[in-house]
């Protein structure tokens, strides 16, 4: 299983990847294809969107098939066909079609891991491993950044993408040969996400997951790269280095999350707490026009590092999910996570192209305004929320 568990974590390398990588490409695409900032947040918003309605087939398939198949599988057709049909494409609606198969091939790969650890250890634990898998998984974030653009210069990004498809197939192997699927709970055990549904405990968590991840998500995922690209000037490298200070941030965020809560003794109030500082960040951004470079982009670490929540959010929900619902209860949660950057790539993208004109900032005061009224939003409704611990 240690070899499974590393191959799942591989998998999970290039979901973060996949998730960041086009606002390193946002330059090289405008060119190649005509592919503009409007045309990549839609494709990025189809691999959020694909990915979060793939996390409903998806738990049901870790409670009756496993994280064996379910993710092997998905992430070789998914994630090594889709960058096979970004390597080949000559038009933004290409890059779309590729990132939608992309998200389905990676949906699976983090709620298999989650899965086997809500099932095989101590639930006390789960928090501290889900932000281990998570922090170490997110290097992909890291790799999405200047090492991506040191790529697309040796290789060119047709190239860059043809090695990644190879490489999402033979991790998809690896996986299927090496992860054993956990025993099943013991006794007959029936229902369905409707149950969690149901249940109150659950409702106030679940806008905050719709939100908390966005933010970071969404501008560590595109608009980082044209925002300063258009106010800053910078050349595709420059924005790498940029990338991989806030993937860092995002990295170190998750790692300072995973253990607070037992040192802390609460979840709900260390998770209300950094995304509020969050929300502080992100009103800098707003402000920060004009300002040196290196202002905007300490602000994106701070949304980045406070906005890694997401492990915390998801214990913080999980122990309200019976053993015989883990599969459906982690990707439920999941599917509001991703699902949110989804949508707030789609709402984003529109706000870009209609608020473009003379002035080059105000669609970026817009973007950064509209992720700020909406995890305001999140945390006022979160603190209804009832606090959990194991």
């Amino acid at each position: 299983m240690q070899a499974g568990l590393f191959l799942l974590c591989l998998a999970y390398v290039l979901s973060q990847f996949f998730r960041a990588f086009l606002a390193v490409l946002s330059g090289v695409l405008g060119q190649d294809i005509g592919a503009a900032p409007d045309d990549l947040a839609f494709a990025s918003g189809l691999w959020f969107l694909s990915f979060a309605a793939m996390q409903l087939p998806v738990g049901w398939a870790l409670d009756h098939i496993g994280p064996r198949r379910s993710a092997s599988l998905l992430l070789l057709i998914g994630g090594g066909g889709g960058a096979a049909v970004f390597a080949a494409a000559t038009a933004p609606w290409h890059v779309g079609a590729a990132m939608f198969l992309i998200g389905i091939g990676c949906s699976p790969v983090l709620m298999a891991s989650y899965y086997i650890f809500a099932r095989q250890y101590p639930p006390a634990r789960f928090a501290t491993l889900a932000a281990l898998m998570l922090g170490v998984g997110s290097a992909g974030n890291l790799v999405a950044s200047y090492p991506t653009a040191l790529a697309v210069d040796l290789f060119g990004w047709r190239g860059t993408l043809a090695g990644l498809a190879a490489v999402s197939a033979i991790v998809a192997a690896g996986i299927f040969l090496t992860v054993s699927d956990p025993d099943k709970p013991e006794g007959e055990h029936k229902g369905s996400v409707f149950d969690l549904l149901k249940m109150p405990a659950m409702w106030a968590i679940f806008p905050l997951m719709l939100v908390a991840y966005a933010p970071s998500g969404a501008l560590r995922g595109l608009w980082i790269g044209p925002y300063l690209s258009d106010l800053y000037g910078l050349s595709t490298q420059q924005v790498g280095l940029a990338t991989l200070v806030m993937g860092a941030a995002m990295i170190a965020g998750t790692f300072a999350y995973g253990p607070l809560d037992r040192m802390l003794g609460t979840r709900k109030w260390v998770i209300l707490g950094g995304n509020l500082l969050g929300c502080g960040a992100l009103g800098g951004l707003i402000l920060a026009g004009g300002l040196p470079v290196w202002v905007p982009v300490a602000l994106m670490a701070a949304v980045g590092f406070f906005g890694a929540s997401f492990p915390v959010i998801m214990a913080h929900g999980r122990a309200f999910v019976p053993p015989h619902l883990a599969g459906r209860g982690v990707t439920l949660l999941n599917f509001f996570g991703i699902g949110g950057v989804g949508i707030m790539q789609f709402a984003t993208g529109r706000l870009h192209a209609n608020l473009a004109g003379a002035d080059p900032s105000l669609p970026y005061i817009g973007i950064f305004g509209f992720f700020l009224v909406c995890l305001a939003l999140g945390c006022a409704i979160y603190l209804l929320s009832r606090d959990s611990m194991d």
